[in-house]
C-alpha cells in the first residue's frame, strides 16, 4: 500500500492505495500550523480508524501548494511512517511535457491533475479543479500541458460577499431551489451557483474553440465540483478522487528511483 497526500490551501487530503484501488481517504484542515508530531499522530490515528496498518505502507507521495507546512509534514512521514516521501516538483518523472512559457511556474497540483487526466482519460483533455481556486488546465493529444486558467473558487467568492458587504450573512454554499430567488440567502446562493456554472460553460467552450480541440474530454474534480458538474453538460466526467489517483500514478512512475527530499526548513514552521 502507498500513502498519497494532496496539500491544498483549505484541506490536506490523504489517500491509501492498494495497487490501483483507493482503499481509504481522509482529510485534515490546512488552516493552522502543526508540529511534525501532531501531523504524525493524526495520520497514524486516521490510518488506524480506516483499518490500515502503518507497516502496510510501502511508500508515500506528496503534492503541495502550501510550502510552509512541508517541513513538519515530511518529517512526520519519515518519523511516524518510516518512509521518505516523493515530492511532486523538479526531478519527478511525470510522463507529460510542460509546454507553457515558464514550466517552473506550473504548480504541483496542476501537474498531478494533468497527469491523472491524461493517463486515465487520454488526450486531449481539459481538467477543471473546483478548489479554493477554480483551475482549468488542458493537455493535448501529445501529452503536453500547454495552457491553464485560474479563477476565484466558489468559497473565495462567497467569502468576499459576506466579508465585504456589511449586511450579507455567511451562508452555506448549496444549489438553490431556482434562479428566481426571493430572499437574501437563496439570492446569494443563486449568484454563486449559477455564476459558477455560467463561468464554467463559457471558459470550457472558449478553451475548446481557441485550442482547436473541440472534442476534448472535460473532467471535473474538487470538493464543490459535483454540484456544478450535475448541471453543466460541458463536463463529461466528475472524478472526486482524480488528484489522489494522479499521485498514485506518479508514485508508480518514480518508485524505482530514490526519493530526493528538498530542504523544507522554515523558521516560521514548527518541526
Amino acid at each position: 500500500m502507498i500513502l498519497v497526500i494532496d496539500v491544498g490551501n483549505t484541506n490536506i487530503t490523504c489517500g491509501v492505495f492498494s495497487g490501483e484501488k483507493l482503499v481509504s481517504s481522509f482529510r485534515m484542515t490546512t488552516g493552522f500550523a502543526r508540529t511534525s508530531d501532531e501531523y504524525g499522530i493524526e495520520i497514524l490515528s486516521m490510518l488506524e480508524i480506516n483499518g490500515v496498518a502503518k507497516t502496510a505502507i510501502e511508500g508515500a507521495m506528496i503534492a503541495s501548494v502550501v510550502p510552509k507546512v512541508m517541513h513538519a509534514l515530511v518529517n512526520a512521514i519519515v518519523k511516524y511512517i518510516g518512509k521518505k516521501p516523493y515530492i511532486v516538483g523538479p526531478g519527478i518523472k511525470t510522463g507529460i511535457k510542460i509546454a507553457t512559457d515558464n514550466p517552473r511556474e506550473v504548480g504541483p497540483d496542476l501537474i498531478v491533475d494533468a497527469v491523472a487526466g491524461y493517463e486515465i482519460y487520454g488526450g486531449p483533455v481539459l481538467v477543471i479543479d473546483f478548489g479554493t481556486a477554480t483551475t482549468y488546465i488542458m493537455v493535448n493529444d501529445k501529452g503536453e500541458l500547454f495552457t491553464g486558467i485560474f479563477s476565484p473558487g466558489i468559497r473565495i467568492s462567497a467569502k468576499a460577499l459576506w466579508e465585504d458587504a456589511a449586511k450579507l450573512p455567511e451562508i452555506e454554499i448549496a444549489k438553490p431551489a431556482g434562479i428566481l430567488a426571493k430572499e437574501t440567502i437563496s439570492s446569494m446562493q443563486a449568484g454563486l451557483y449559477y455564476g459558477q456554472i455560467g463561468q464554467t460553460k463559457y471558459i470550457v467552450n472558449e478553451m475548446k474553440k481557441a485550442s482547436g480541440f473541440p472534442n476534448a474530454k472535460v473532467i471535473a474534480t474538487g470538493g464543490l465540483g459535483r454540484i456544478v458538474a450535475d448541471d453543466t453538460e460541458e463536463i463529461d466526467v466528475y472524478d472526486p478522487n482524480l488528484t489522489l489517483r494522479g499521485l498514485q500514478i506518479l508514485y508508480n512512475k518514480n518508485r524505482r528511483s530514490k526519493p530526493q527530499l528538498k530542504e523544507f526548513a522554515d523558521e516560521n514552521t514548527p518541526e
